[in-house]
């Protein structure tokens, strides 16, 4: 039997919320859990975009529903994770990719305001729902929490700080948590990607030029696909890893391996 036959007989009936999941990574994320026979709830701040990602998703045989959130709010965190199981009966495994690039610049041009919209969703949103998730998840005595990072996580960049500051608290976060599920069978971790082809990369870096760079600091020379991302997600969210919990596994062609280099 092959890891996709066995990551796809444990995940048949599982019950999946991904976040942020109306583009992008979340989108690929919710594709690649439909695809495995997982029931998938995705969630996001467009309803239109969230019911005919539903409608993918059914056409794929794979039980949906959409629940509009805004993770920047707790009340809206709260009922999408009761939504969650009311609709479904359980929640097995939520993966936290709402998250925003903010607009990139010298630390000296950031504001309060520019601060907030990052923190807001990035850091707060992750919090709120890994708050309600593990509610669910410790009383069950199962589930897997998946974070979205970044190998800014580790790493830093000039003209990103304050988006750079909030993936170091995603990891931090999501360390402490695993800690604290450890003993009720919960694991929390984290993926890292590097460049990935998505909307936000285009919007964080403005230019070709800068594009290009972000190619070459890549070992593999290339930047690299959300359904790429989405694998590595759906491997953590599986019963494939029972023994790894606080871990932030990066998805980047190599580019840890070599050094932080720079936005600007």
């Amino acid at each position: 039997m092959s890891t996709t036959d066995i990551i796809q007989k444990q995940l048949s009936g599982s019950v999946v919320l991904v976040t942020g999941a109306l583009a992008g990574i979340g989108r690929a994320t919710a594709v690649a859990f439909a695809q495995e026979g997982a029931r998938v709830v995705v969630s996001g701040r467009n309803e239109k975009a969230g019911e005919e990602l539903v409608g993918e998703l059914k056409a794929l045989g794979a039980e949906a529903a959409f629940i509009k959130a805004d993770v920047r709010y707790e009340a809206d965190v709260q009922r999408l994770v009761d939504g969650v199981v009311a609709r479904f009966g359980a929640l097995d495994i939520a993966v936290n990719n709402a998250g925003t690039e903010g607009t990139p610049g010298p630390i000296v041009d950031q504001t309060e305001e520019s601060y907030k919209a990052i923190f807001d969703t990035n850091v707060l949103g992750t919090l709120l729902s890994m708050k309600h998730e593990l509610r669910v998840m410790l009383a069950r005595g199962a589930g897997s929490i998946v974070n979205l990072s970044s190998t800014f996580g580790t790493r830093a960049s000039a003209g990103a700080s304050v988006y750079v500051g909030s993936k170091h608290a995603v990891e931090g976060m999501t360390k402490s948590a695993a800690l604290e599920g450890a003993r009720y069978g919960v694991r929390v971790n984290a993926v890292a990607p590097g460049p990935i082809d998505t909307g936000m990369l285009a919007r964080f870096t403005g230019s070709k030029e800068v594009m290009d760079r972000m190619h070459e600091g890549v070992p593999m020379k290339r930047i690299g696909r959300p359904e790429e991302v989405a694998q590595a997600i759906v491997f953590l969210g599986s019963g494939k890893s029972p023994f790894l919990s606080g871990q932030i596994l990066a998805v980047d062609g190599a580019k840890l391996a070599v050094d932080s280099g720079s936005l600007r």
